[in-house]
């Protein structure tokens, strides 16, 4: 296999298991750098088919290799987490808009109450695999309403 695919599917891999990957602890944000942040709207919103999307703001400063502002949203009634979408962001230290659309299937979640986490992730290149690289985390309860 050449080298650019290869590495391309790297990076796809490492990508998904950062989706599947287990919550950071609530105090990981200590860890974080002052100036890189990410928020969460108060409100999301779900469309009659499933489709949640959510949104926020983030600032990063500092990259080498590609970065995602990535989310995922869950509710009291389960122990369960859906992965809505994965932004590219710009680490330029501006305040940038970040909005992560998808129809997570099977879904069981509904208008209300739900939590939702927010990361910026930079998949940093180690040797010839990319690795995630955490640059902030936001976990937030908003309110999910009908779009």
């Amino acid at each position: 296999m050449p080298l650019r695919p290869a590495l391309a599917t790297a990076a796809c891999a490492a990508l998904l298991l950062l989706v599947a990957a287990p919550s950071a602890p609530a105090d990981s944000t200590a860890l974080a750098d002052p100036k890189e942040t990410v928020t969460i709207d108060s409100v999301g919103t779900m469309a009659a088919d499933g489709t949640v999307t959510l949104s926020g703001t983030y600032r990063c400063v500092d990259n080498v290799g590609p970065v995602y502002v990535s989310s995922s949203i869950g509710q009291p009634s389960e122990n369960y987490r859906y992965s809505i979408g994965g932004t590219p962001a710009v680490c330029d230290g501006k305040l940038h808009r970040w909005e992560n659309t998808s129809r997570p299937s099977p879904t069981t979640l509904k208008h209300g109450k739900a939590d939702v986490e927010a990361t910026i992730v930079e998949l940093h290149p180690v040797g010839i695999l990319p690795l995630p690289r955490f640059h902030a985390l936001m976990k937030e309860d908003i309110t999910l309403s009908k779009a």
